[in-house]
């Protein structure tokens, strides 16, 4: 494995991300499972598994963007970050520690992450670092009843997913990262522009900005954000501040104060860039929410 980009360090690349698009873990399977298990692909619903011990094999529907077949052969995180039905085959029975929790992404198939993570993610245990202090709480917790145990597990899933996400921004290339928000949060430069656009997405952020934010050259940047985001400089900052104002209005916020906060000189223009990116203006698409 490749360590952590130097030139990253220091640079959180999540904790804005996570702040202002959350995740909630809950908590539903502990135990062995037998035979043939579904799961199926419920609007909203993405799921998070461990196989601590033991084998397995998966199998997905074809054309659903994971693989076909897909056989466990140790003991594994298993991120389903989309709705997505799979089948679990031959799961192991007998002294076999598997938990399964749902996750709540803030803003469903909007969420940042959701549209930047593959159809599935395998990771390994024994590839991630410190995890294992993480999953002894967690089968700790789930073994028997006590006070919070609940609360407890879902907490600690939620920790399991944030490691599992550093480890993709640490190993974009063994994660099977493509081209999006994730390719650019594992960049060394792009990383920190990103990053500082998530954290103040009401700043005056001109192409020459962002460029110096990432230390580099305004050509070069624009080619390089393009290249590995699929987008524009410009259309992913338009992205951002629409995702950001999408949240904030099912919250209940005016678009005066929405306005304000991303940067616009006035409702009107912050109206008028929203129904740019989504076709409708605020107030409309509110209602058809």
């Amino acid at each position: 494995m490749n360590p952590p980009d130097a030139a990253l360090a220091g640079v959180d690349r999540l904790s804005a991300l996570l702040e202002r698009f959350r995740v909630h873990a809950h908590l539903f399977h502990t135990g062995p499972l037998c035979g043939v298990t579904h799961f199926a692909a419920a609007p909203g619903r993405a799921f998070l598994h461990v196989l601590r011990r033991g084998e397995m094999e998966i199998t997905h529907r074809q054309r659903s963007g994971a693989p076909r077949r897909l056989r466990l052969c140790e003991p594994t995180l298993l991120l389903y970050p989309r709705p997505l039905e799979h089948d679990f085959h031959n799961a192991p029975q007998e002294g076999s520690d598997f938990v399964c929790a749902t996750l709540d992404f803030d803003g469903g198939p909007r969420h940042p992450l959701v549209q930047a993570l593959p159809a599935v993610v395998a990771l390994p245990i024994a590839e991630v670092a410190g995890i294992g202090q993480t999953l002894d709480l967690l089968f700790a917790e789930t073994e028997r009843v006590r006070c919070g145990q609940r609360l407890l597990a879902d907490r600690l899933f939620e920790v399991l997913l944030l490691q599992l996400l550093r480890w993709l921004l640490d190993h974009p290339q063994e994660g099977h990262i493509q081209a999006g928000l994730l390719a650019g949060l594992a960049h060394p430069k792009l990383a920190r522009a990103l990053t500082r656009l998530h954290e103040q997405p009401g700043q005056d952020w001109t192409l020459p900005a962002m460029a110096q934010a990432a230390g580099m050259s305004r050509s070069a940047f624009a080619a390089e954000f393009h290249a590995t985001l699929g987008v524009t400089p410009g259309a992913y900052l338009l992205a951002w501040r629409v995702s950001l104002a999408q949240t904030w209005m099912r919250q209940g916020l005016q678009i005066q104060q929405i306005s304000t906060q991303l940067g616009y000189t006035s409702p009107a223009a912050f109206s008028r860039a929203f129904a740019q990116a989504v076709g409708a203006a605020p107030r409309d698409w509110l209602k058809a929410q």
